[in-house]
Parts: structure tokens; sequence; C-alpha cells
């Protein structure tokens, strides 16, 4: 699903789709922000978004097999809500 086709979607009536564009940017940024703070952000109905750590490791070049390090780093998590696994699972 497109941006766009998401916003016709929850575009409240009598909002017009520029405002609600607006508020789904905002809560991207939110999410952006407080990720970078290690925070969580919990979505009702839908699941929740975290930070994990991975560790440093090393890696094998396919190509020529040389071992290579890769260095430690922070990533997204999302887990999701009993609700959504409900919807998807029927």
């Amino acid at each position: 699903m497109k941006k766009s086709e998401l916003v016709a979607l929850i575009k409240p009536a009598n909002t017009s789709a520029a405002v609600t564009e607006s508020i789904l940017d905002a809560l991207g940024s939110v999410v952006q922000e407080q990720l970078a703070r290690g925070g969580e952000v919990t979505l009702p109905g839908i699941g929740k978004l975290s930070v994990t750590e991975r560790a440093a490791r090393a890696g094998r070049n396919p190509r020529t097999g040389e071992i290579i390090p890769i260095e430690a780093k922070k990533t997204p998590k999302f887990s999701a809500a009993k609700a959504l696994k409900d919807a998807v699972n029927g």
C-alpha cells in the first residue's frame, strides 16, 4: 500500500488529505526520535516497535571467501500485537 492510499483510507470526514498526511508524517518522526533514544513505541492493536542491539560478528565475503568483521549495531524490532496476529490468521 502506498502512502497516498493509506492517507485516503484513514482520512476522517471533513478533514483534508494534506492534514492527514502531515499527521502521518509526524507519527513517523516521533517513532524515529523515540527509537533513536532507545525508547519503545506501542501502536495499539498493531504492535510495539523497539530497538535491539546486534553483537559484532565475523562475516564472509561470498565472492572471495574472505572473512570480514561486521560491526555491532542497533536495529529496529517489531513485535506484532495479538489483535494483529489474530486478524492475519483469520
